[in-house]
């Protein structure tokens, strides 16, 4: 990703702190913390939670990423339906938190990224060894902590994000704010062309079935913020909405939002 559209992507995760009363002193000590209880852990290094672990975790999603043909980005409105059908060889997919019950045993996505709100869907996908990029924000400490204790039966590869000003070290900050305009912003900056990218259950005026428990009315809110996001980042993506809605040809990439 160039460096000055991650400067900017960083940059607006403060404006969504501002517009929602956050504070950025929660979301960095639960990024610091996430950090700790990985590293620290004792088991860390047969777990794959160690840095040197989750750098060759990192590295192996990013290989599978780049050398797709078509990533495609699965939302929180996907359908089965959505994925039930035949996909060209050399696409692969990626998950946002709780899409990822969309998509097991459809399509095995290459990662999963989440702020872990997306409940038993998530067990899936830990069942079926698909490596977590884990986000620590300041509403999801207890949770994290929650999980990482109940995973040590069958732990995932992790992959660790945040959304602090500054740099964490042996974790990222990609840019973006939900888990699917987070994910986008992900894609980029593992050096996804944008070309290769795909939207599936990206919605913006709906809640979709695989969000996490949520206020409606907030989580809307979110949406505008995710548009905003996805408009910066990829800023095609509205383009294959509607070149999908013209015509069949491009069926099988069509954007639910």
């Amino acid at each position: 990703m160039n460096g000055n559209l991650n400067d900017v992507l960083i940059h607006l995760q403060d404006d969504v702190r501002q517009h929602f009363g956050w504070d950025h002193q929660d979301d960095a000590k639960s990024a610091l913390a996430l950090l700790a209880a990985c590293e620290m852990h004792p088991n860390a290094e047969d777990y794959g939670w160690s840095r040197s672990a989750r750098i060759v975790t990192l590295e192996r999603v990013r290989e599978m990423l780049t050398k797709a043909d078509t990533v495609v980005l699965v939302g929180a409105a996907a359908q089965r339906r959505d994925l039930d059908r035949s996909w060209p060889e050399g696409t692969v997919f990626v998950a946002a938190d709780g899409a990822v019950g969309a998509c097991l045993e459809l399509v095995e996505p290459v990662c999963v990224v989440t702020d872990l709100d997306g409940g038993e869907h998530l067990d899936g996908a830990v069942a079926a060894g698909i490596p977590l990029f884990v986000h620590a924000h300041g509403d999801n400490l207890s949770t994290w902590a929650r999980l990482l204790k109940t995973w040590e039966s069958n732990p995932p590869q992790l992959v660790l994000t945040h959304q602090c000003r500054d740099t964490v070290e042996g974790m990222l900050n990609p840019g973006g704010f939900t888990d699917g305009d987070r994910a986008a912003c992900l894609m980029r900056w593992l050096g996804v062309e944008e070309d290769k990218m795909r939207f599936v259950g990206f919605s913006t005026d709906r809640v979709g079935p695989w969000s996490g428990t949520t206020d409606p009315v907030r989580k809307l809110e979110k949406l505008v913020w995710m548009a905003t996001v996805l408009d910066l980042a990829c800023p095609k993506w509205r383009t294959v909405k509607k070149d999908a809605q013209r015509s069949d040809s491009t069926r099988d990439f069509e954007t639910q939002a």
